[in-house]
């Protein structure tokens, strides 16, 4: 009789990686318009590893990533392609997977109690930022000039902090909801 091996990865977990990843774009789409336009992909990223897990959730990140990166318009204003990820703010969409690993991470050291999530999501926005900002600094100083780390951290990352704040709080609640209802393995 031969012996029959679990799969890593069952059709409803490949199907759910698509799912999420296709809400982080619909999520990049939604803009709140201010001086400084918000979007809610941060808020997608939290919800997709917090719902899916860190396996999951980080690969789910890494599907929008990848289909951003081979030009589909998943990225905020419906742009896509290499271009918007070499761009000046394209150091914060590649610190959305440093952001679903940090949180995996923590997940997978300290579990999945709710404090660790919450604390994993403030984390992984922190990684997010300081990815996002050296980033910007970096090709911004090539573009247009050198530019200060306060005023970088001013234009980029300071306008964000709370509606970021806000965004964690949301999909904490949602988590909790939604992994109830999924009921994932």
């Amino acid at each position: 009789m031969e012996k029959t091996t679990q799969p890593k990865f069952r059709t409803v977990d490949m199907a759910y990686i698509a799912l999420f990843a296709v809400m982080i774009a619909v999520c990049s789409w939604i803009s709140i318009p201010a001086t400084v336009p918000f979007t809610l992909q941060t808020f997608g990223i939290f919800l997709a590893v917090g719902v899916l897990g860190g396996k999951r959730g980080t690969l789910a990140v890494l599907v929008y990533l990848l289909l951003g990166m081979v030009g589909l318009p998943v990225f905020a204003g419906f742009s896509g392609g290499m271009g918007c990820l070499l761009g000046s703010t394209g150091g914060y969409i590649v610190g959305f997977l440093f952001s679903a690993l940090v949180m995996w991470a923590m997940e997978r050291l300290l579990g999945k109690k709710p404090w660790v999530l919450a604390l994993s999501m403030v984390l992984g926005l922190i990684v997010c930022y300081a990815f996002g900002t050296i980033w910007f600094m970096q090709v911004y100083a090539k573009t247009t000039g050198a530019i200060g780390l306060w005023t970088a951290l001013g234009w980029c990352v300071f306008p964000y902090i709370l509606p970021d704040l806000v965004k964690i709080v949301l999909a904490m609640v949602l988590c909790k909801r939604l992994a109830a209802a999924i009921r994932l393995r």
